[in-house]
């Protein structure tokens, strides 16, 4: 994986869609993942906006990609749980927020990350985040990354 190229075409869709009012996203991770890779390289946090997370935080939800029973439970990022879920990707609605709008995840796996983003809101805002997401994950898909 070409990590500098993902970083800049990180940084520029960051930019664009995290984090000021009236952008579709609050936050966004960028997970350097490998299931069938050695135990000993643990998953990293590659990229980061809108939320600081520690590796070891993202341990519940690791587990909960790698048991792969989307459908059937729960996982919490930071102190947040959320459930839902589809095959390569999926939506999760926060089920302890205290907003009343709501808050959602939008998770896709692909061969070598997770790209989680996270926004508040409902229908309207998942529809947004989604287009917002799928915008990074083109910019990767067509560099074949």
């Amino acid at each position: 994986m070409d990590w500098a190229l993902v970083r800049r075409v990180w940084d520029k869709w960051a930019s664009n869609c995290i984090g000021s009012s009236g952008e579709p996203l609050k936050a966004a991770l960028l997970l350097n993942y490998d299931p069938n890779g050695p135990s000993r390289l643990m998953s990293v946090i590659a990229e980061q906006q809108g939320i600081k997370l520690k590796p070891m935080e993202l341990c519940p939800f690791l587990d909960f990609i790698k048991r792969n029973n989307f459908q059937t439970e729960c996982f919490f990022i930071g102190p947040n749980e959320f459930t839902s879920v589809h095959e390569h990707w999926f939506c999760a609605r926060c089920v302890n927020t205290l907003k009343p709008a709501g808050e959602g995840i939008i998770v896709w796996q692909a061969t070598a990350f997770i790209l989680v983003v996270m926004y508040d809101g409902s229908i309207g805002s998942a529809s947004r985040a989604m287009a917002a997401m799928d915008q990074l994950v083109w910019q990767l898909s067509r560099r074949n990354l």
